[in-house]
């Protein structure tokens, strides 16, 4: 299991949203490419890099930002919020980005999914699963579909997706704990790659995750806020999952 240090980024700074509500903010970097050297150097092997103002929009108001973190970090990114087409997708796998987080397009372009399988293979591709009261949200979770988490799940796996994140939005930002029993039931039920993203505050959360007693194992954890507030010790949650 991996942990993924996590940079969300709105009007090209660092901040954290409130269950995906933008008008509860905080902003923790107006540098957000500085982060990228703690989490470095603190042991992380992949980044977890979401456009807020794609993701709600599909603009491109923070492509010079993503440009300087992926130049700044010597790690992995997989990098979401706005890729909804071939040539964003293109642009993005021009710059040296390793993964693509697809999301509201999952939804609203199944066809856009197989495109981009076909492109750069199932390996890249991250599909990220929003849901509240087991109900879809896209558009950064401002717009509410008809399409329950686990009709997705099933038409994703017939698609030949091999990694999702799913994030619960009520326990987003909240610093409340995961929700358990949603990543045991997706563990239990479909065979993917599952990253768990939400609510996670401290180490006892990580270990939680990480002891799930399901059919198969988590695959990674992404933490952004329990970082940024100092609840959590990156170094220590990565060297914790390799014992």
């Amino acid at each position: 299991m991996i942990i993924i240090p996590a940079i969300d980024i709105l009007d090209n700074e660092a901040v954290r949203l409130y269950k995906g509500d933008y008008s509860q903010k905080t902003v923790y970097s107006s540098k957000p490419w500085e982060l990228v050297q703690g989490f470095n150097k603190n042991g992380a092997e992949l980044i977890h890099l979401v456009d807020l103002n794609g993701a709600r929009s599909a603009d491109s108001t923070n492509k010079d930002c993503i440009v300087r973190i992926r130049k700044e970090a010597n790690v992995k990114i997989q990098l979401g919020g706005g890729i909804r087409d071939m040539e964003k997708l293109k642009y993005y796998e021009s710059l040296g980005i390793d993964k693509f987080i697809i999301g509201t397009s999952a939804v609203t372009s199944p066809s856009f999914v197989d495109e981009a399988i076909a492109f750069i293979g199932t390996d890249r591709i991250i599909i990220s699963v929003d849901a509240l009261d087991g109900i879809v949200r896209v558009s950064g979770w401002e717009v509410k579909t008809e399409v329950r988490y686990e009709d997705l799940l099933t038409r994703l796996n017939k698609q030949g997706i091999t990694q999702i994140i799913f994030t619960d939005i009520s326990y987003d930002g909240t610093l409340s704990g995961p929700n358990l029993e949603s990543y045991k039931h997706i563990l239990d039920n479909f065979d993917f790659q599952l990253i768990a993203s939400g609510g996670i505050a401290s180490l006892k959360d990580i270990i939680d995750l990480s002891s799930i007693n399901s059919l198969r194992p988590l695959y990674g954890i992404i933490t952004g806020k329990a970082i940024y507030e100092g609840r959590l010790d990156l170094k220590e949650a990565i060297d914790n999952t390799k014992k």
